[in-house]
């Protein structure tokens, strides 16, 4: 069988000579790890180029991320910028287009360790918000770098919630421009990358006001820096933020706007426009100017959420193989810490979670690509069902690879602690996702009055007509659930067409009770607002259920197109069958309230996942493996492919800087407190 290409660090001093632990977990394959790989990229060919693009990226010593880990923020920002400078001469000189698939294959490489991200997320929302004539005119800017954008919504007061955004744009007819202000403190821009230092332009997202009314959150294209000095310009203000909890490299900075004016044409204006008489025309809906967040909320699922889960996942699960610890048996040597229950329980279901994620998001940037033509060209039908899935996935991804990533950061023990073992980073930078593209709990809210509306929308009109009038992942609202689980034995828990529909079952029940609870109360009474209030905290846990059922569905669904891969099929088979049970065992009492599921089925239930540890860990190595990211990549002493944890955490530290630098404490401190006996004499 096929083994993946074997790309270890060449930066170390010692012995190339494979950990044999970890060399004893490849020996055997149950399945072509390589095929595995192909999978996952969607293809061979793309495989071969993502191989191809971190060839040449970690052959150049301008993209080393050695020592980042000793860097100072200004040095990782300074080293940051260097780098993004440096690949954009790479792809102009090799041809690579900023849409393409080699620049996100060098950012993965990179481990996104580069500047300027938000310039990208810039030219997202000018392609979805922007007309012809204004992608035209600022993508060229933007593309040749004539100007560096950020992306400001977020401000001091409001984040999420974008209607209660304060910075005003006013619209003067006499001169045609927007008059941009910050009336108030918190109506301060604060967050957005590459806005502390760097930026020349801001998508800065305001306050419509025209012929005196107010028209909502709209957005525009505001200069702040000079081209010819990089000085802020007349009226604005703008600065870092300071130290974070992570993500050093990136400028995350302030902007106050002082009466700023800017043109007419720099409102974006594919769904709203105002004519220079002051005229509103809505051309879109009032929720097509969120859907710049919507594309955003998808390309981070895949490029940077969910990697930072499987790398944690690659570097615990490597570092388990070759960490011995206490033993088995009294007559054996010291086992190695994966082959203990307990470890497998924490581990095994991130990476169950981490190759469901990954499914689910291919699944959806499917259906996204085709609802956001339709978008585009006009056709909004399919926008409501793309916003809370977005939302709804969101919120699960990110607190899931937040969970998930630190349980393989504690699963290290002491040496998870360290940066040099790469998880700490990992854990921080995912952590940031869980509130930036929207806070999780307010996702799930946005996701809650979707599932809310279809249900009592399959009410009003039940049948096959209701059904097949519901969005598609809604529609199981209207169709006949099961009533109870039929499991007999722990085996039938290992059967997807069961667990599929017990998730659908509890995911309607759920959305059901919370509805007639908002219903119940407004018939008490009680306004809308009053009502749903009182009962936010069953729509986000239907939300989450939710949720599950469609991860599960789309888990299940991947499986059945690897009929022609049996042995793969069979290993993530496996992985499907314990994230799914893993959930309901952690819901169990969802499960359980309704009689659904009886005390014995939940113990069959626990029984067959427990089972199924000992077969995933025979895979384990190999399942991590086959994400196929590079030594350079992960950029961990515990995570490198040979297993040489122990040399080369002891190499690294010894590049500490306070090791070869005299100690300031000393003369200053620790001398004096030494030699205080003397004055005693």
């Amino acid at each position: 069988m096929g083994s993946p290409v074997h790309r270890v660090s060449m930066g170390d001093t010692w012995s190339r000579q494979v950990n044999p632990d970890i060399e004893r977990e490849r020996c055997k394959q149950s399945f072509d790890v390589e095929r595995l790989t192909h999978i996952l990229d969607r293809g061979a060919q793309n495989t071969a180029l993502r191989r191809k693009i971190e060839s040449i990226i970690h052959s150049d010593p301008e993209f080393s991320l050695k020592d980042i880990y000793f860097m100072s923020q200004n040095e990782r920002y300074e080293n940051a910028i260097r780098k993004k400078v440096h690949l954009q001469m790479i792809a102009q000189h090799l041809g690579w287009s900023e849409e393409g698939p080699e620049l996100a294959y060098a950012n993965r490489a990179l481990g996104g360790d580069v500047g300027l991200n938000l310039h990208a997320v810039f030219l997202k929302a000018l392609r979805s918000l922007g007309s012809d004539e204004q992608i035209a005119k600022w993508g060229v800017l933007c593309k040749e770098y004539q100007i560096i954008a950020t992306y400001a919504q977020t401000e001091l007061g409001h984040g999420t919630y974008l209607q209660g955004l304060e910075t005003e744009a006013t619209y003067d007819a006499a001169t045609r421009e927007f008059v941009m202000h910050s009336p108030t403190l918190t109506a301060t821009k604060w967050w957005p990358g590459d806005l502390g230092r760097t930026a020349t332009h801001a998508l800065v997202l305001a306050q419509l006001i025209c012929s005196g009314a107010r028209r909502g959150m709209h957005a525009f294209i505001v200069p702040i820096r000079s081209l010819q000095d990089h000085t802020p310009l007349p009226g604005i203000t703008v600065g870092d933020i300071g130290p974070k909890m992570g993500l050093e490299h990136t400028d995350n900075g302030f902007l106050q706007l002082d009466h700023v004016r800017v043109p007419r044409e720099n409102m974006l204006s594919r769904f709203a426009e105002v004519l220079p008489d002051g005229t509103y025309i809505m051309l879109g809906t009032a929720q097509s100017n969120y859907l710049s967040m919507v594309v955003m909320r998808v390309g981070m699922l895949l490029t940077i959420v969910l990697p930072l889960l499987q790398k944690a996942c690659v570097i615990a699960m490597r570092y388990s193989v070759i960490r011995r610890q206490s033993r088995l048996q009294p007559s054996e040597p010291e086992a190695k810490i994966l082959d203990y229950q307990t470890q497998q329980q924490k581990l095994f279901p991130q990476l169950a979670m981490a190759y469901a994620f990954h499914f689910q998001a291919v699944s959806f940037l499917e259906f996204f690509q085709g609802s956001y033509n339709a978008i585009l060209h006009g056709d909004f039908s399919l926008l409501p069902e793309l916003h809370a899935l977005s939302a709804g996935l969101k919120a699960m991804v990110s607190d899931s690879c937040t969970q998930g990533a630190e349980l393989c950061r504690r699963a290290c023990g002491g040496h998870g602690f360290s940066k040099l073992s790469g998880l700490p980073s990992l854990v921080t930078d995912v952590t940031a996702s869980c509130t930036y593209e929207g806070e999780n709990m307010v996702l799930y809210l946005q996701m809650a009055r979707f599932l809310v509306n279809n249900y009592l929308q399959a009410q009003k009109s039940p049948g096959s007509t209701s059904q097949r009038s519901l969005p598609q992942s809604v529609a199981y609202l209207a169709a006949p659930v099961l009533a109870r689980c039929p499991a007999q034995k722990a085996a039938d828990f290992l059967r997807p067409e069961l667990y599929t529909a017990a998730w659908a079952h509890t995911a309607a029940r759920l959305i059901k009770d919370s509805a007639h609870r908002l219903q119940t109360l407004r018939r008490s009474g009680a306004d809308w607002q009053e009502a749903w209030n009182c009962t936010t905290v069953l729509h986000a846990q239907a939300a989450k259920a939710h949720c599950y059922y469609i991860i599960v569905k789309s888990f299940t669904h991947a499986l059945e197109e690897l009929e022609n891969e049996p042995a793969i099929q069979q290993a993530l088979k496996r992985l499907c069958d314990l994230y799914t049970l893993h959930s309901i065992l952690t819901n169990a009492g969802d499960f359980l309230h309704d009689g659904f599921l009886s005390g014995a089925q939940a113990d069959m239930a626990r029984t067959a996942y427990l089972d199924l540890l000992p077969l995933i860990r025979k895979d384990a190595i190999l399942l991590t493996d086959a994400f196929d990211f590079t030594d350079q990549c992960l950029n961990s002493a515990l995570g490198c492919y040979d297993g040489n944890a122990y040399e080369r955490l002891f190499e690294w530290a010894q590049r500490t800087p306070s090791n070869t630098q005299a100690n300031p404490a000393y003369e200053k401190y620790i001398r004096p407190l030494l030699q205080s006996w003397k004055a005693k004499l």
